[in-house]
């Protein structure tokens, strides 16, 4: 006989779904900014919300079930510390990270996640006609909603990275891919003997200047934009790829690996910043790594990556890997360095 807990548990997983559109309903409602500091009445909510008073109380039951709101008398509610991460007025929101992740073109694509399953390719584009990055650009919501989410994983890194490697250890760093330069301004903050050069595409890096001068690291930051799967700068000491490589098939992680390894130095060093996944499933790393892991293939047909992996692709493009170590929670990064002087390149 099957014990209760195992089919509570599949009931869990089955109702996941369900659970996610809760959240973001609260999401686009704004309720947790409604509600701020306060408690409120399900009625009372209703009629800030313009929302139907019955239903507004039974759906804030649904987020105290799920720790989102705290029912503090029959009918009225707060926010807990998990539903306050929702409030845009926080310097670590998460809004935008779960207005992301509960998309209508998300939730759209993963429909087909057995067809990326079958096929091992990206299904995104063929849902919608167009690559993510294409759909995110144009979509009013996602165009604002997705680099504010990356901007909030920058800003946590930011926070942990500068402090758990030795960055000061070389002149340069150049922050390939490195978006508004968030973790670079960071690391030369931390370090004030390095300079840096951030490396992306013209949109991307069109906010960079500010983010330098607020840190007051201008006078020590090149910025570049370009193509990382074309030229990237050469000469720098270190280079930092952050966030990228689960993007991109193996195929085209080499190629953007291949760029670099020929524009750095001999005694250069490649520092891959990424999920890196344990050989096996043994709870080392948040459960919700491995949904990232497949959410990277439904979007193109990226993925996550295990050390032996992520050593196998740089060996394809001429570097071999010296050390991998994991940064402290909550950031679920680990750092991946790298030497050239290996491989097929």
């Amino acid at each position: 006989m099957t014990e209760p807990k195992h089919k509570q548990r599949l009931f869990e997983l089955v109702f996941g779904h369900l659970a996610a559109q809760t959240v973001s309903t609260a999401v686009r409602l704004r309720l947790a900014d409604t509600l701020g500091d306060t408690e409120q009445s399900g009625a009372a909510l209703a009629a800030a919300l313009g929302t139907n008073p019955a239903a507004t109380t039974q759906f804030c039951r649904a987020l105290a079930a799920h720790g989102i709101l705290t029912q503090t008398a029959a009918g009225h509610f707060r926010l807990t510390e998990t539903g306050a991460l929702l409030r845009t007025d926080r310097t670590d929101s998460l809004d935008s990270f779960a207005r992301v992740f509960t998309d209508p073109a998300i939730v759209g694509a993963w429909r087909e996640l057995d067809t990326a399953v079958r096929t091992g390719k990206g299904v995104f584009d063929q849902v919608f006609g167009k690559s993510f990055f294409e759909y995110v650009a144009g979509d009013e919501n996602l165009s604002t909603a997705f680099p504010a989410a990356l901007q909030q994983s920058a800003t946590q890194t930011a926070q942990t990275l500068p402090f758990h490697y030795d960055f000061a250890a070389y002149g340069t760093v150049a922050d390939i891919g490195g978006g508004r330069g968030t973790v670079l301004a960071a690391i030369l903050a931390a370090h004030p003997g390095v300079r840096g050069v951030l490396f992306d595409n013209a949109g991307a890096v069109a906010e960079a200047g500010a983010n330098f001068a607020a840190a007051g690291v201008a006078d020590r930051c090149t910025v570049t934009a370009g193509d990382i799967g074309g030229e990237v700068p050469a000469g720098a000491d270190l280079y930092l790829l952050k966030n990228v490589l689960h993007y991109a098939d193996d195929d085209r992680a080499v190629a953007v690996l291949d760029t670099i390894r020929r524009a750095i130095p001999a005694h250069g060093r490649l520092l891959i910043v990424d999920p890196a996944l344990p050989e096996t499933v043994d709870g080392s790393i948040p459960d919700t790594m491995y949904l990232s892991d497949l959410h990277m293939r439904v979007l193109g047909g990226g993925q996550g990556r295990t050390r032996a992996e992520f050593e196998n692709l740089c060996t394809r493009a001429g570097f071999t890997v010296s050390t991998v170590s994991l940064l402290p929670a909550p950031v679920a990064f680990s750092l991946i360095e790298a030497v050239p002087g290996a491989g097929d390149s």
